[in-house]
This record gives C-alpha cells, structure tokens and sequence, in this order.
C-alpha cells in the first residue's frame, strides 16, 4: 500500500495474476467496503465495445474476481460488472507479528498448497493474500492449510464475494 500527497492510500498488484500485453490499469474507490481514502488498482485488458476483463485477484474489492467483465467511467474508475467469470476471490490476512508468539506459521504450509494445486494468487506484502478460484476447483486444500491459524485467530480469511459491487455515494 502507497500513501500519497492526495491523501488517498493506494492498494496496488505488483504481480498481476494476468499481464496481457495490451492492458489498462483503472482505479476502485474503497469507501463502500469500509475502506475510507483507499483505493484500488487494477489491471484490465480491454474488450473494445464490451468494456473490459478483469487481469488480477482483487485485495478488497468486492464483487469484482479474475476474468469477470466491467465497465469504466471516465476512463480511469471501474463502474460496474457486465458479465461473472464463475471465478471466486478467497482473501486471507495473518496476523502481526509473523510468525504468531505461541503458535507455528501456516504461510509456508498455504503457500505450498497454492503452488501444488495450481491456483493462481497475489501477494500484498507477506500477510495478504488473494487466492483464485477457478468455478471447478474444490478449495479445501486451502482451507486445511490455515486451518489451526484460524482456529488460534492468526489469520482471517473472506470471500471476495461477500458483498455485491459497489460505487461510493
């Protein structure tokens, strides 16, 4: 995350999940998920007179996964989705300090099964990451990995789509 001179912090993909060579980066005001002077940025690959795909794993936007089409406005914000990939973002946070005072650290053991079972995922940082899953993909790989850091709430973990996309009032 970059905080800059306009006051806004700026969650940004480093390492986007799909780079395709012609490809559009275009902001996500955060407000409507709770994230007050955040934004977004995420990589597009532009699809003419169908608006745009979806080319990285988003952090915190909601309702909005990999390969899912939208739409921008004013050329640099994302408005809406037209069209779902069947795709899902399963987000997963661990907690400060790494590795946990009394309990062993699941990142190795998650980063494992991300690589063994071919799912593709974006790292912010070494906490956060954003995991995709494919409609035909059964995550409970993922789930066993983090298992005992969830049950010792060193990790938290959400679905990209538990809220609905939103733009902010």
């Amino acid at each position: 995350m970059a905080d800059s001179a306009d006051g806004i912090s700026y969650i940004t993909h480093n390492a986007p999940a799909w780079r395709p060579a012609s490809s559009h980066i275009a902001m996500v005001d955060l407000a409507p998920f709770g994230f007050e002077n955040e934004q977004e940025q995420v990589w597009l690959r532009p699809l003419g007179e169908e608006g745009f795909e979806v080319c990285c794993i988003p952090f915190r936007v909601h309702g909005v996964s990999l390969g899912d089409r939208g739409k921008l406005s004013d050329g640099r914000f994302v408005s809406g989705v037209l069209s779902r990939s069947g795709r899902r973002v399963f987000r997963v946070f661990f907690t400060d300090p790494r590795p946990p005072v009394d309990f062993p650290d699941s990142r190795d053991g998650l980063r494992f099964v991300i690589l063994s079972g071919g799912f593709l995922a974006e790292w912010s940082g070494d906490r956060h990451v954003a995991i995709d899953i494919p409609e035909s993909c059964d995550p409970s790989p993922l789930f066993r990995a983090i298992e005992d850091a969830a049950i010792n709430e060193t990790v938290y973990c959400e679905w990209g789509d538990s809220e609905p996309f939103a733009l902010s009032d």
